[in-house]
């Protein structure tokens, strides 16, 4: 069951609710997204009466949902949501490139990345602090270091940054220097860094697991929201399946498929899905028409010498073609490019 309370409700009508739910020995967890604050309820949901759970001051609704994410279902919110990250919309009726290199190497490298990302049109910047990678002996990214360096591109460039975060230990310590986190494929299902991102008042973007199906990559999404936070993206990567000649496939499928099962907006990272330069632009078209809401891509201005991920970022000379294919299939698709000079003061 989940109470949904007006825009209206005072901090009192909320402890009200809770306590109300609490003295039936129910489970409360308060969410607070950009728009609304809802409350999940947790426990034998028969033995309270849906009508006095309305009539308690600050109530906009009280829905009964069949579906196992109660928090990230379009049953409790029928309407698909936006979300911002540092004033730049993720969601319906928009396109939103995210764009920068996989990982931070040094400042330099990662202003030239964050002006490239800019000349593509991109609003956000993404580049990795830490990287989990499969082997132990490759580059982990600089840590702390990378973060300030993040920062320093943010404040030279004015793009708000987007970076990931792999331990529950370094959930505070990342959101201090960046714009969003970031979940990625590996992390999907670490339940306690989930619920460390969920307590967090920060935008969470979410990777589908590389072995995951959409309902799984939804549950995990719940455990953010349940915590408290409700602004998600989900961001599908690519999934392992028999093909080698991609170093994953993209299920483009899955992007009308979760924005039909949850109000949540769906981006797609064409660089690692396809792992190669030549398929970036390829799939960046196929997501854009097939309805996400953004991608994220890789650039490097000099990819064979990148720490991680040379093979499929892109160069120069890729930069006015990503921009091109972005702004003509997002307005073939009746929605606008977000763009810096769209964005409202």
């Amino acid at each position: 069951m989940v109470i949904v309370m007006q825009p209206s409700a005072s901090e009192d009508d909320l402890s009200t609710v809770v306590e109300f739910i609490r003295s039936g020995n129910g489970e409360a967890f308060v969410s607070r997204g950009v728009n609304r604050t809802v409350i999940g309820l947790v426990g034998d949901v028969d033995q309270f009466d849906d009508h006095h759970l309305r009539s308690l001051q600050g109530v906009a609704d009280v829905v009964r949902i069949s579906a196992k994410y109660k928090l990230v279902s379009r049953e409790h919110h029928p309407h698909r949501s936006a979300v911002r990250v540092g004033g730049v919309p993720i969601g319906p009726d928009t396109v939103t490139l995210i764009a920068g290199p996989c990982a931070v190497e040094t400042f330099d490298q990662t202003l030239e990345a964050a002006t490239m990302a800019r000349e593509a049109g991109a609003t956000l910047l993404r580049g990795g602090a830490y990287k989990p990678r499969s082997s132990p002996y490759a580059f982990q990214g600089l840590g702390p270091l990378g973060l300030r360096i993040l920062a320093e591109v943010r404040e030279a460039t004015g793009l708000p940054v987007v970076t990931e975060v792999v331990s529950p230990a370094d959930v505070d310590l990342v959101a201090e220097h960046v714009d969003m986190v970031q979940i990625g494929t590996r992390n999907m299902q670490n339940f306690p860094l989930l619920q460390a991102v969920g307590a967090i008042d920060k935008p969470v973007m979410l990777k589908r697991g590389m072995s995951s199906t959409i309902e799984e990559w939804l549950m995990a999404a719940e455990y953010i929201a349940q915590r408290g936070n409700l602004d998600i993206v989900l961001c599908e990567r690519g999934i392992r399946t028999f093909e080698t000649e991609t170093r994953n496939t993209l299920d483009v499928s899955a992007v009308p498929v979760a924005q039909q099962l949850s109000h949540l907006p769906v981006i797609i990272d064409p660089s690692h899905s396809g792992g190669r330069r030549d398929l970036v632009l390829p799939l960046t078209r196929a997501a854009i028409a097939v309805g996400a809401d953004g991608v994220i891509v890789d650039v490097h201005a000099t990819p064979e010498t990148a720490l991680c991920d040379g093979p499929q970022a892109l160069v120069h000379a890729d930069i006015p073609l990503l921009a091109a294919a972005v702004e003509a299939f997002a307005t073939a698709s009746g929605r606008t490019m977000v763009r810096t000079d769209r964005l409202a003061v």
